[in-house]
């Protein structure tokens, strides 16, 4: 009886190391992971007068629309204040004071009008778009595809 009470006792004893070990383990991974992740965020986001941004509509939400944009703008920045507060202005010269959280960067540039989009919802799918459809130039039923070209 006193052998098979030692032989608990050392069992018990390997089971709390190997946890301890695999909780170190995990930590050192997390680590890892961490630092990692950290070297990949992108720097704080700093806007500069005459800067090009969008601003994030978080009201849009409440109506939710699977095409519609969350992003609102361009916008110019105007000024920049401290704590991340930026003034942006519309062309039609409307000043807005906002967060900078709700900006990012707009990447503009000319649009290639000649570019194909493939929606893959099948035939059906392509006449519930008809309202949108109209505003290109050709449509293209292929199998269960529809090709739309910009009317350029």
């Amino acid at each position: 009886m006193a052998v098979a009470g030692e032989n608990r006792f050392v069992q018990i004893h390997e089971m709390e190391e190997l946890r301890h070990d695999a909780y170190e383990s995990s930590k050192l991974y997390m680590e890892h992971t961490k630092t990692l992740h950290d070297a990949r965020l992108k720097d704080k986001k700093e806007f500069r007068v005459g800067d090009r941004v969008l601003l994030y509509n978080s009201r849009l939400k409440l109506f939710p629309g699977k095409l519609k944009s969350q992003w609102s703008g361009p916008y110019n920045v105007r000024s920049v204040f401290p704590y991340e507060t930026v003034e942006i202005g519309h062309e039609d010269g409307r000043l807005f004071k906002v967060n900078g959280h709700r900006l990012k960067a707009y990447v503009g540039g000319p649009v290639d009008q000649s570019e194909e989009v493939s929606v893959r919802s099948g035939r059906e799918g392509c006449y519930s778009l008809l309202p949108a459809l109209r505003y290109f130039s050709s449509v293209l039923f292929l199998g269960r595809r529809c090709f739309v070209s910009a009317p350029g």
